[in-house]
């Protein structure tokens, strides 16, 4: 069985990952190559933690994937720079905030390491984070930071070793019938295929207008890293965790490789086209970032501006990833939806997805296209 997988993005090269093993044969194709700058997986970095509040499906997946892009680092990423950092994600939030009581109830539930610290442990522990007004706050020991684009790039070289096919073509959809026989790359090649999986993120509007115009709404988002100052180590991994800050609506990741501490904005951005939107970001979202900044960690307040990015969300309408088989074709799968917090969940994605595509699973309702509308009510976070 020949398998066709769009997208070489984390839910792509993972889904080929799990295809390849069960015996498939597979070509994975991507417009502009695997993790590229303009995919949602091309940053330097994404936070992978295991707390989603009520949600276990989330958390029990984040669980998983972890454990796989651990298995997959300790066997070819030797000998390199490190693919994750073990952190910690540190959660802030409001005394009595009902989410992230949630999800300490859940993590505990599942038997994961969770620490509830208290104000003084918080002091003692981060004393260069400014959280005198946070009651209490969770850690999560055993989570941290995954290195996205040369973790995405090292999984597509090792499916290249593997006997999978990896193609740089932008490719269209022929419509004829129930079954999709092949796509048409653009130098007016086909690509053949029994099955086709389309993890295009924010490009599937543009591949499925009319099914998923309305229902993924890729949006800008800005990432900024802020350099600490020279000779003060108090910035990287081994001193200060990932974090989420929920309230305020940003998330941050320690200074990695001595390329800055990162802050980003996880507020949804204005629509944004993957192809053509320049990626340059402006100057109310360094602002934003730099406010913060100057709340929390004091001694970044007036840190330079390093690096930034632009990337985008592929958001669902409440933030539910889209996972379902395509309702006029038969042999086609869809899998996005990442809505900012797809890239943790990869491996357990991908493996669903071959899962569906091999017969061998069933489809998840929450993440049918059925359950997902056009109107944003985000609950998914």
């Amino acid at each position: 069985m020949h398998i066709v997988v769009v997208g070489a993005g984390a839910f792509g090269t993972w889904t080929a990952h799990h295809l390849q093993l069960a015996g498939a044969r597979v070509s994975l194709v991507d417009a502009y190559g695997p993790a590229s700058a303009r995919a949602s997986s091309g940053d330097e970095s994404r936070i992978i933690r295991c707390g989603y509040g009520a949600d276990e499906i989330y958390s029990e997946w984040a669980r998983r994937s972890l454990g796989e892009w651990q298995t997959l680092f300790d066997r070819i990423g030797r000998g390199h720079a490190p693919l994750f950092h073990g952190c910690g994600v540190l959660w802030l939030s409001s005394p009595d905030d009902p989410y992230t009581e949630a999800t300490r109830a859940t993590l505990q539930g599942l038997g994961y390491p969770v620490a509830v610290l208290d104000r003084e442990a918080l002091r003692r522990r981060f004393a260069h984070i400014e959280t005198s007004d946070i009651g209490s706050a969770l850690f999560e020991e055993d989570c941290g930071v995954l290195m996205a684009r040369r973790a995405v790039q090292t999984l597509a070289r090792d499916l290249e070793a593997r006997g999978v096919r990896v193609m740089q073509h932008r490719v269209v959809v022929p419509w004829s019938g129930t079954r999709l026989t092949h796509v048409r790359a653009h130098d007016g090649g086909e690509i053949e295929g029994d099955a086709f999986v389309f993890a295009c993120g924010p490009w599937l509007p543009k591949v499925f207008p009319e099914l998923l115009g309305e229902r993924i709404r890729p949006t800008r988002q800005a990432v900024i890293y802020f350099g600490a100052p020279a000779g003060d180590s108090r910035f990287g991994p081994a001193v200060t965790p990932a974090w989420v800050d929920f309230a305020a609506g940003i998330y941050g990741i320690p200074d990695l490789e001595h390329r800055g501490v990162k802050v980003g904005l996880d507020r949804h951005g204005p629509p944004f086209d993957p192809d053509s939107d320049e990626r340059v970001v402006d100057a109310a979202s360094i602002g934003a970032a730099r406010s913060w900044l100057r709340r929390r960690v004091p001694a970044l307040a007036d840190a330079p501006v390093v690096e930034s990015r632009v990337c985008q969300y592929e958001n669902t309408d409440t933030g539910d990833f889209l996972i379902d088989r395509h309702p006029a074709l038969d042999n086609v799968w869809i899998a996005g939806g990442g809505s900012g917090h797809g890239f943790k969940h990869a491996p357990a994605i991908g493996a669903h997805v071959a899962s569906l595509v091999l017969g061998t699973g069933r489809r998840e309702p929450r993440f049918a296209l059925a359950s997902r509308g056009a109107a944003p009510n985000r609950s998914v976070y």
